[in-house]
């Protein structure tokens, strides 16, 4: 049958046994009988993973409706290259992610977070997710939950599992904003760089394969399972798909009825600008007025919509039962993982900021143009204009990312004596990272290549003629077509980062069930259990960067990170308790319980992290529980040391632009000269500003409280139902988190706060922040905090048609989980009217990604008496505004994204014995995303592929066979 993601019930031992076993569920290390913990959990099974069709687990994870994420297959630009999750949108640094109970270590040097990306999706039996909290079991950094990958284990025999999957796409987007006809418009004028793709697409194509190996030993006390996977995903350009074949741009129109096409100032035939009114960019041999229409760079075309990647994976797992008292486990995981983002070309951006009069290249019309006279060519005297060119000969900036991970625990578990248990392990994680950015231009480099000046009529660096660069080739942004490969081949250098993280942990629990020394409540048929027991942790984080990176020379890099080393140890020791109050009596079918505590040394504090819960089932067929948890965040390595460096957001504009609304005076205290005040030159065309980001050794902790309530349903009286509603609250205070520059800069020009207006750093020359040194800091702080609130719903129902009369037509599931979330609030702590947001409902500046109302999954299943099942599954995610509760712009084209509704097929035939095939349609009807212009950078393609479907039908087949 068809499963699903549903709440997580125990199993019995015997499938004909009334008997249920005692397992060790997600957020408690006592193993218990009843339904999972007080705190709810939602699982998902490998049958989910083999209906949806995924090869990578996050795609499956992250369509929980608790789940978002961070970094994904879709993120090009800023991609860290791993995958996370982030439960109730509060971060992935906050969600723990285990893999059998056992945390996962860093995933790389610039993300704390686990990397999804190191987990074989065939391997995985279940996933269990616990959103209520779990900090006192596992960490201070599960406050919003743990994602727990539990494993297949005990094979015997050789399994083979392949899929190949592709997209396939129509291009005929109809939806707000006739993006279509403004590609074909602009495309009249700008063919090269404005053009609309086939109408029929096929591509992304998908393929995975793992073979498993699993021998039991011959007293039948031990087995072990080995494996070995290959995965490969292909590109996806955003010039494949009609909506993202051009970057949408803020309209000027104060109501605009389509949308425009808008382009970086980095122009492909170059902008040469002075930022005081004279702007000119190339046609021919000739210095012509810049305009958006005639320069502007359609940079989105070049970007990834889908990043490739090429996974190897290798691993085995075993336990072996040397007696009652010792049972040794062991897992050792080899994942080797490679994935290139690739963005817009790099070029001059504006890193250069004068012209020699001199230059042989220009000619005579150019000369004039930026006022050269003929004292000033005589003298080859130099005038101050930046250049914005791309370097669209080379072709895009490519982010090489390699990543090789090892994890390898190794432990014993056994009786100690009646009624107690130990389990001892330890376990060494380690990441290394080894990335190659290409395509990049060198700026001492451009310097050298634009100072040109004639030796014997012959066009020559004066770095060559003064010795101090032999190397340099003249690089002529003058003429169409006057570019070499000979000066590409000298500004073009690559940038090398290799990093490492490292994580080691040794864990001693024992477990007790004081039942067997009497010590129970009377009304309870077991005793009082408890397990108790310390852990130690230390991560190390090293980031290597080679001297064009710290030096600042890459000249679409920002500014330069520096490299760094740090680590972080912690000593834990942890206690839980669980107290069965009443089973099986007429005032209570079962009432039960529990508390956690864990207390924390680190090197320069100590933190408490405390939990309670309870569930009373009045009847077998109704269960209530409620949990609350008390949990303190110490900042991870990568808060507090990662390298300080200039990366790109989104603003909306310059409030001390033309299209601005602050004041002469507000825009010079921070600033501006007051010639540029007004100008145009200070808005970005393609939206993108600096901002200055990275760690922060000064960080406290953070804490956060959590509340759960909820009643489960299993009717008697309705065989095959159950159902779950929870109630969720989670206050989070002094978080850590990076001010968001556009919060900076309104509570600096709006509100008039001197502490915003002290993070915002102009360009001297200009006031530019995008130009030069221009940026806005937001590096890690602690804000005031955020909260959340809302229900879960998990439901389903299984029924044999022949309790229905068709005896001969197999059986049908149905299954539903959903969540509707009430309130999800930041405060940035700056005291101001603004300083409390609510997202739900809303996304972009200051939002991020969607948040919507309302998303769920329902899934049909019918599973046939001809050896074949079929699922449907309906993903439902409620519209969205732009902005936040402080206000939206109604008359904007992106206003509101609208409902979406995905439906997806499979059908799995059971060919023989050992031999099935699977085939499946996801997204069938082939629905378009919802675009947006919005200045929120972690969008990809004019949508956000975090949450939507935004590359079309999804199509698969697959098989397994067992040996």
């Amino acid at each position: 049958m068809a499963a699903f993601a549903a709440p997580a019930f125990a199993q019995s031992a015997d499938p004909q046994s009334d008997e249920v076993a005692e397992v060790v569920v997600t957020g408690s290390r006592i193993p218990q009988a009843n339904l999972v913990t007080t705190s709810p959990v939602t699982q998902v099974t490998s049958e989910d993973i083999k209906v949806a069709g995924v090869t990578r687990v996050e795609d499956l994870v992250t369509q929980l409706p608790q789940a978002f994420t961070s970094q994904n297959s879709t993120v090009s630009n800023g991609a860290s290259g791993t995958a996370t999750v982030s439960l109730r949108n509060l971060g992935s640094d906050r969600t723990l992610v285990l893999i059998d109970g056992r945390r996962m270590g860093y995933g790389s040097p610039a993300d704390t977070a686990a990397d999804l990306n190191q987990i074989p999706g065939q391997l995985v039996d279940r996933v269990e997710v616990l959103t209520g909290g779990a900090s006192a079991v596992y960490g201070s950094d599960a406050i919003a939950g743990v994602v727990n990958f539990i494993m297949k284990k005990d094979l015997e025999g050789i399994q083979i599992n392949a899929q190949y999957g592709m997209y396939q796409h129509h291009n005929d987007y109809d939806g707000i904003g006739n993006v279509r006809a403004e590609i074909e418009r602009r495309g009249l004028t700008n063919p090269a760089e404005f053009k609309l793709p086939e109408d029929d697409v096929s591509d992304g194509e998908s393929r995975d394969i793992t073979i498993s190996m699993g021998v039991s030993s011959p007293d039948g006390k031990g087995n072990i399972l080995a494996y070995a996977g290959y995965r490969s995903n292909n590109p996806i350009l955003q010039r494949d798909r009609d909506y993202s074949a051009c970057t949408i741009a803020v309209p000027a129109a104060t109501a605009p009825s389509t949308y425009t096409c808008g382009g970086s100032g980095t122009s492909a035939t170059g902008q040469f600008n002075d930022f005081l009114g004279h702007n000119y960019t190339v046609s021919g041999n000739t210095f012509v007025p810049f305009s958006t229409a005639n320069g502007a760079y359609n940079f989105g075309p070049a970007n990834y919509y889908q990043r490739p990647d090429e996974r190897y994976t290798l691993g085995a797992f075993g336990h072996y039962e040397i007696n009652e008292h010792a049972e040794a486990f062991t897992q050792l995981m080899f994942n080797d993982y490679q994935s290139v983002a690739q963005i817009a070309p790099s070029g001059d951006f504006f890193n250069t900021s004068t012209l020699n009069c001199g230059n042989p290249l220009m000619s005579a019309q150019q000369k004039a143009a930026i006022e050269c006279s003929a004292a000033d060519i005589a003298a080859d005297n130099t005038k101050p204009y930046y250049v914005g060119r791309r370097n669209v000969e080379g072709g895009g900036r490519q982010d090489s990312l390699t990543f090789e991970s090892y994890r390898a625990v190794v432990g014993l578990r056994g009786l100690i004596t009646d009624g107690w248990n130990y389990d001892i392990a330890a376990q060494f994680s380690k990441v290394r990272l080894a990335r190659t950015y290409l395509n990049e231009f060198s700026i001492r480099r451009l310097n050298n290549a634009l100072d040109v000046v004639s030796v014997g009529g012959v066009a020559t660096c004066r770095s060559v003629v003064n010795g101090t660069d032999p190397n340099c080739v003249p690089y002529n942004v003058f003429s169409a077509g006057g570019v070499t490969q000979a000066a590409l081949d000298y500004l073009q250098v690559p940038l090398v980062n290799t990093g490492t993280t490292t994580q080691q942990v040794v864990t001693a629990a024992v477990t007790g069930d004081l039942g067997v020394y009497n010590i129970q409540s009377p009304w309870a048929a077991s005793g009082v259990k408890v397990a108790f027991g310390a852990e130690y942790r230390r991560d190390y984080l090293e980031n290597t960067f080679d001297i064009t990176f710290t030096s600042g020379d890459g000249a679409g890099q920002g500014s330069a990170p520096q490299n760094i080393a740090g680590d972080a140890d912690v000593t834990d020791v942890f206690g839980e308790i669980q107290v069965p109050l009443a089973d099986d009596q007429p005032w209570a079918y079962s009432a039960s319980i529990d508390a956690a505590f864990r207390h924390s040394e680190y090197s320069n504090l100590s933190t408490d992290t405390y939990k309670f819960g309870a569930d009373y089932a009045p009847t077998q067929d109704v269960r209530l529980r409620a949990s609350f948890s008390h949990a303190v965040r110490a900042p991870n390595v990568v808060e507090l040391f990662s390298a300080q460096s200039i990366g790109l957001v989104g603003l909306g504009g310059d409030p001390c632009s033309s299209t601005g609304t602050a004041t002469l005076a507000q825009c010079t205290a921070t600033g501006v000269p007051a010639a540029n005040y007004k100008s145009a030159g200070l808005n970005n065309a393609a939206d993108q500003y600096n901002a200055l980001f990275g760690g922060n050794p000064n960080l406290t902790p953070e804490e956060a409280d959590t509340f759960t309530a909820g009643v489960v349903f299993t009717p008697s009286f309705l065989p095959g139902f159950n159902a779950s509603v929870d109630y969720f609250d989670i206050t989070l205070d002094n978080a850590v988190s990076a001010l968001d520059p556009t919060t900076t800069l309104d509570s600096c020009y709006n509100d008039n706060l001197a502490s915003a207006c002290a993070l915002i750093h102009r360009n001297p020359a200009n006031g530019s922040l995008w130009i030069g040194s221009g940026y806005v800091e937001a590096t890690n702080i602690n804000i005031g905090g955020v909260k959340t609130s809302g229900v879960d719903l998990n439901a389903s129902y299984g029924v044999d048609l022949a309790d229905w009369g068709a005896p001969s037509y197999g059986s049908l599931s149905l299954a539903l989980v959903g969540t509707w979330v009430e309130k999800l609030e930041s405060d940035d702590g700056l005291g101001q009217s603004s300083s409390v947001v609510e997202c739900v409902g809303y996304y972009g500046v200051p939002c991020g990604v969607p948040n919507p109302e309302w998303r769920h999954r329902v899934r049909l299943g019918w599973n046939t008496p001809w050896n074949v099942s079929v699922a449907g599954t309906w993903r439902y995610y409620s519209s969205v505004e732009y902005g936040s509760s402080l206000g939206t712009s109604p008359t904007r084209l992106d206003h509101e994204l609208e409902e979406q509704n995905y439906f997806d097929l499979s059908a799995d035939w059971q060919i023989t014995d050992t031999v099935s095939g699977r085939v499946g349609v996801n997204n069938v009807f082939d629905r378009d995303p919802p675009l947006t212009y919005s200045g929120d950078t972690s969008k990809n393609g004019n949508t956000y592929g975090q949450i939507y479907d935004t590359l079309g039908r999804f199509m698969f087949v697959s098989v397994s066979a067992s040996f």
